[in-house]
């Protein structure tokens, strides 16, 4: 069973920034794709930063600029966010996707709130 673990959430003031890290452990297949999401209170959880078993990144147009995934291992990323704005209130969840399966995993979440 793969477990998800993200930590480096908080409180944050505007302007400022962060970084969220998630680490898989239990996974023993090589192949992966690892996402970060966030869901605000009262909507829908969004993508917001993906890296893909081959490196491949792709990002929601509302993170073009602001936020940047790192992923320094086959098991780890990091969301930086740079510049945090209130609406960036959610909490951030970090995902797990096993290339070609139906395999997939989610962590627990953490909160970040920036205020104003």
């Amino acid at each position: 069973q793969v477990q998800l673990v993200e930590s480096g959430g908080g409180l944050v003031q505007a302007g400022g920034s962060l970084q969220l890290s998630c680490r898989a452990s239990g996974n023993d297949r090589s192949l992966n794709t690892m996402c970060w999401y966030r869901q605000a209170p009262g909507q829908e959880r969004e993508m917001v930063a993906m890296n893909t078993e081959s490196g491949r990144t792709e990002y929601a147009d509302s993170a073009k600029d602001r936020f940047t995934i790192l992923r320094p291992g086959k098991d780890t990323i990091y969301l930086q966010v740079n510049n945090l704005k209130p609406e960036d209130t959610a909490v951030y969840y970090c995902y797990l996707k096993v290339v070609e399966s139906v395999y997939d995993f989610w962590g627990q979440g953490t909160q970040v709130t920036v205020s104003s």
